[in-house]
């Protein structure tokens, strides 16, 4: 299997924000702006490993600033690592003010995604290197995010995580 590069994998979607979508501030909802970044997390994964895949995991999204209604949203994604038969999605989510020509940053988060074959069992994906500066840090702190996330889901222990007791002067303190 061929390594690929980050760049293989970006996805950018766009949407318009419109009555539907918002609460009562005239804001984009929450639930809706993560269901379309869930939409361009699976396309970047599947570009990744040009097989189908499944949401394993989503991290922390911590929403800056509202989108407002009428606002265009411009969701990013790329693959930042792959694993065994998962993969790290990096997004990054902007609104733009379209009559004022203004783009501000919303968001971004991490998706992890598992593919898999036609028996619907994970299966092994191509292996990443990253070429750019930024690529490179992503993709260095993917496997102390993935650590975590296996601690929070109960599949890790937290004196396993070799990468994250690194971070720490005493490691005694998470064992």
């Amino acid at each position: 299997m061929q390594p690929k590069s980050p760049a293989d994998s970006l996805i950018t979607m766009t949407e318009l924000v419109l009555p539907n979508d918002t609460n009562l501030f005239g804001n984009l909802m929450g639930g809706r702006l993560m269901y379309w970044m869930d939409i361009a997390a699976a396309l970047s994964a599947q570009k990744h490993c040009s097989v189908l895949g499944v949401t394993a995991s989503v991290d922390n999204i911590s929403f800056e600033n509202p989108i407002k209604l009428g606002d265009a949203v411009h969701i990013e994604a790329k693959v930042t690592r792959a694993f065994n038969t998962s993969m790290e999605v990096h997004l990054r989510v902007w609104g733009e003010d379209l009559s004022q020509q203004f783009r501000y940053k919303s968001n971004e988060a991490y998706y992890t995604f598992v593919a898999l074959d036609a028996n619907r069992k994970p299966k092994a994906v191509p292996s990443l290197e990253p070429t750019t500066e930024d690529e490179k840090r992503l993709f260095d702190g993917a496997l102390r995010r993935r650590q975590l996330r296996l601690i929070l889901g109960g599949k890790m222990k937290p004196g396993e995580a070799a990468e994250l007791k690194a971070l720490f002067a005493d490691t005694k303190a998470i064992d």
